[in-house]
């Protein structure tokens, strides 16, 4: 795209009328579409994870090229999410969310047919980037639709329950898919329900004002390129340690990048991500909490997906029925926490409680063993998904608090780049804390097991070393959350006195 297509919408007026849909319908209607668009892409972040043994023995993959098929989808959708918002305010949020289904869907199609591992990568990145175009449009439609508060809240719970159960059902899909046809429709799956949305967006969903301004290529790509850097490092040190040239060349890359991503911002007349977003506390204190909170359960999927199959011998549908109970938990505790938590109790309580929860179960996670059963694993993740239902409700609205109209775009992006970036950095993180105790535990060989068996607790000693890590990451989100919402000493005297002033 040259520079003169993307400086056009500034000759067209300020906000031009919007255009509404060829249907009249229903609120409730296209909260379904977009509903189903949210966890379209949220899902297949996860749905891959049980297909990829077979996604390796069908094509090829090293261990090290696998790892990419996660991180082609998730860091091409990371990255580019603030350029999909942005997009979405200068072109208006129905064509960009349009644009990235139909991209959506037809990477998935392409994807389904790849008989070389960098075909499939290839697909997967391209996933990501019709996900970055489609997700931030998606809240941005929501908040543009339920306008008022009550309703919007109650939106926002079963958006919260998508955007999160979706990483759980992503796993009990793949395992239907996986098993009963193959590997290949964990990508085909997307292709039917995504024309399926883009008909019904079509018909029922409203094209929004649009903005005048450019989109801020350099910031979109030393954002992208630099968390590209910082994720590949991590993996590198999993494989060859950090002591490694490419390793430290990695982070070296990264920070430079991500430097200069801040100060394009500040210089850019139009910038991707208005740097006065970060100004207030809440919604600053909310996107780190969220990226920590990501980091740790993402972590979890991962390790106890593992452990099923190479532990437990769970089979792949097997192994997705097993996560049935945390979304149910979660499902439930979202849905009571937009309904009542945030109002009875207020958002920070809400927030700081189901944080807690989530600790407590990962930290009862990192107890399980090479003998531990599925029952000694069912408690914990019931307990994550109340505890990331509970929280994830609060610190949506809180990432949005006070958002000017302007920065609407912006901010929702923010919301679903510090999930995706956080779920990537955290993976990446997590999986080098277990390679690390993993390769301890092998240096340590216990007498009189069998193969299988010591390779069992290496696996195990890895992955209660890297969950313990996980809830780490959870208690500092706890203590991140327990700051937000409040009101700061200076504003609590500026409103006594206000209160005492009419008296006098």
């Amino acid at each position: 795209m040259s520079a003169q297509t993307l400086a056009a919408p500034a000759a067209r007026p300020a906000s031009p009328p919007a255009r509404g849909p060829r249907l009249r319908v229903s609120p409730t209607v296209v909260l379904g579409v977009i509903l189903t668009a949210q966890l379209m892409v949220v899902l297949d972040a996860t749905i891959v994870n049980v297909a990829l043994p077979r996604m390796q023995t069908a094509l090829g993959f090293s261990p090290t090229g696998l790892s990419w098929v996660l991180n082609a989808y998730t860091l091409a959708f990371g990255g580019l999410l603030l350029f999909g918002a942005r997009a979405g305010d200068l072109f208006g949020r129905r064509r960009v969310f349009l644009t990235g289904m139909a991209l959506f869907a037809a990477a998935s199609f392409a994807g389904g047919f790849a008989t070389t591992s960098t075909w499939l990568v290839a697909s997967r990145a391209a996933q990501g980037v019709g996900a970055a175009l489609a997700a931030p449009a998606v809240l941005a439609l929501l908040m543009s639709t339920f306008p008022e508060a009550r309703e919007r809240t109650r939106a926002l719970g079963l958006f919260t329950g998508v955007s999160i159960g979706g990483a759980a059902i992503g796993l009990i899909a793949g395992g239907l898919l996986v098993q009963w046809f193959s590997w290949r429709w964990v990508m085909f799956v997307n292709v039917p329900i995504g024309l399926a949305v883009i008909a019904a967006a079509l018909l029922v969903v409203p094209e929004t004002p649009r903005a005048t301004g450019r989109i801020d290529v350099a910031g979109a790509l030393s954002s992208t390129l630099g968390m590209t850097a910082l994720v590949y490092g991590f993996v590198r040190a999993a494989e060859a340690g950090w002591g490694d040239a490419e390793t430290i060349a990695s982070f070296v890359a990264a920070v430079a990048l991500l430097a200069l991503f801040v100060l394009v911002e500040r210089r850019a007349a139009h910038p991707i991500v208005p740097l006065e977003l970060f100004a207030n506390p809440t919604r600053a204190g909310s996107y780190a909490g969220r990226l920590l909170l990501v980091a740790g359960i993402m972590g979890t999927f991962f390790f106890t997906t593992l452990f099923l199959q190479d532990v437990l011998h769970y089979s792949p549908l097997q192994t997705g029925l097993g996560f049935l109970p945390l979304t149910a938990a979660l499902f439930l505790a979202s849905q009571l926490s937009a309904r009542r938590f945030v109002e009875q109790f207020g958002p920070r309580r809400v927030m700081v409680v189901g944080t807690l929860l989530s600790t407590t179960a990962l930290a009862l996670l990192s107890r399980m063993s090479e003998t531990s059963s599925y029952w000694a694993i069912l408690v914990p993740l019931v307990l994550l998904g109340l505890g990331n239902g509970t929280a994830f409700v609060p610190l949506t609205g809180a990432s949005l608090h006070e958002v000017e109209p302007q920065h609407a775009g912006a901010a929702s992006g923010l919301v679903n780049v510090t999930q995706q970036v956080g779920g990537s950095l955290g993976l990446a993180l997590l999986v080098t804390v277990f390679g690390t105790a993993s390769r301890h535990a092998a240096a340590e060989p216990r007498h009189g097991r069998s193969l299988v068996e010591q390779s069992q607790h290496v696996f195990v000693a890895g992955a209660s070393t890297a969950l313990t890590v996980a809830a780490g990451l959870l208690l500092l989100t706890v203590v991140v959350v327990s700051q937000l919402h409040r009101t700061p000493r200076a504003a609590r005297a500026e409103v006594a006195q206000a209160e005492v002033a009419p008296a006098a």
